[in-house]
């Protein structure tokens, strides 16, 4: 009698070893931060919790950039035109057997010094369209559900911005026993007692560090809308 009832035990401990809770999850989430400094002048209050369609979330003033890019464009227009005229010069030079190498030199260093400022120009330039590039975030197609900052504010990299999540398909994540990982990896899975087709998409190999004797596990549940709702997950 004592060992059935042992085995009994045992067998209710594997069965409930089995069964994990977790809290259905977007598959990826999103916490974006400003990568520029610079005052918000435009926040897309619509789009809060709402799927993103190609639209702008969020404008960071950029017009001081934006004028400094024209500037910056114009002027290397001009040096561009300017190294012609003193590569025309030096060609010229090199024809007059009055001018002596002191004066070729001069005119060799004035045409690596305004091909230096190009190339400057040429940096500046990238950078300040990467700049302007990033003052103005546009969402494809994830789900808003929080924006952090208003209009008025002033941020500097690293400051949070807006918050989004992949809807295209849900995450469970649990903590399996290290010592049942690979015996419940081969099983069919069961979401709230039905049966499902889905596999294990990630199972870490390391111990968690806060679930010391676990290892993490991760299933992706595609077309889903029951985010944030609490499932049963089942081995068998």
């Amino acid at each position: 009698m004592k060992k059935i009832f042992s085995l009994l035990v045992l067998i209710s401990s594997i069965v409930y070893a089995n069964e994990f809770y977790a809290k259905l999850n977007p598959v990826h989430t999103y916490n974006v931060k400003s990568a520029v400094s610079g005052k918000i002048v435009y926040i897309n209050d619509d789009i809060k919790a709402n799927i993103a369609n190609n639209s702008t979330v969020i404008k960071i003033d950029s017009k001081i950039d934006e004028e400094d890019l024209r500037q910056s464009q114009n002027k290397i227009k001009n040096l561009q035109e300017i190294l012609k005229i003193e590569e025309g010069t030096l060609k010229s030079f090199k024809k007059v057997s009055s001018k002596s190498k002191f004066d070729k030199d001069n005119q060799k260093i004035k045409i690596l010094n305004i091909i230096s400022s190009i190339n400057d120009l040429k940096t500046k330039i990238a950078t300040l369209k990467d700049m302007i590039s990033k003052k103005t975030l546009i969402v494809k197609n994830d789900y808003i559900y929080d924006i952090a900052v208003e209009v008025g504010d002033y941020v500097t990299p690293g400051v949070l911005l807006y918050s989004s999540a992949d809807l295209s398909a849900g995450k469970l994540e649990i903590f399996i026993p290290i010592d049942s990982a690979k015996e419940i990896k081969n099983k069919t899975i069961y979401l709230d007692g039905k049966k499902t087709d889905l596999k294990i998409s990630k199972l870490y190999k390391m111990a968690d560090l806060v679930h010391i004797s676990s290892y993490k596990c991760e299933i992706i549940v595609p077309s889903t809308n029951n985010f944030s709702t609490l499932v049963k997950i089942e081995f068998k």
